[in-house]
């Protein structure tokens, strides 16, 4: 067998899936597309359930630190942050340390959301077939990942 013999033979057997890039991205839709019907029932979008997951967390939240942890820019976050204000999931407020700054705080609606959205992991968890550890290390891999290439 010649080396283009070869060359040919080993690119036929290559498919999409072999990049590690094209496993990611079709991934990441799988799970959004998942999510949304789940998401529906809060009647919020993936990005907003983002926003309100980073507020349960760390709620009284300047944009800047929902941008940083969300990976969401400014331009993004704004008009999500208007919209979960406009329903009354979020509010903001002067912070009282610094009157430039607004400071997103969760209303009690926002609060009583968190225990429904946040049982969504569960069901999304029981139509995979990968164990919580597996993913958990997938989890840790994909943002060793975003930090190398965003360096």
């Amino acid at each position: 067998m010649s080396d283009n013999q070869h060359v040919d033979s080993t690119a036929e057997t290559l498919s999409l899936s072999d990049n590690v890039c094209f496993a990611l991205y079709t991934a990441a839709n799988a799970l959004v597309r998942a999510y949304r019907p789940l998401l529906q029932q809060c009647d919020l979008t993936y990005p907003q359930y983002l926003v309100m997951q980073a507020l349960w967390l760390q709620d009284g939240a300047s944009l800047t630190d929902l941008s940083r942890a969300t990976k969401l820019d400014l331009g993004t976050l704004t008009p999500i942050v208007k919209r979960l204000e406009s329903k009354q999931l979020l509010a903001r407020h002067v912070d009282e340390h610094d009157e430039r700054k607004k400071l997103i705080v969760i209303t009690a609606e926002g609060a009583e959301l968190k225990q429904q959205a946040l049982a969504l992991k569960q069901v999304l968890l029981s139509k995979v077939s990968v164990s919580e550890a597996k993913l958990d290390e997938l989890r840790d891999l994909c943002l060793v990942l975003t930090e190398d290439l965003n360096r």
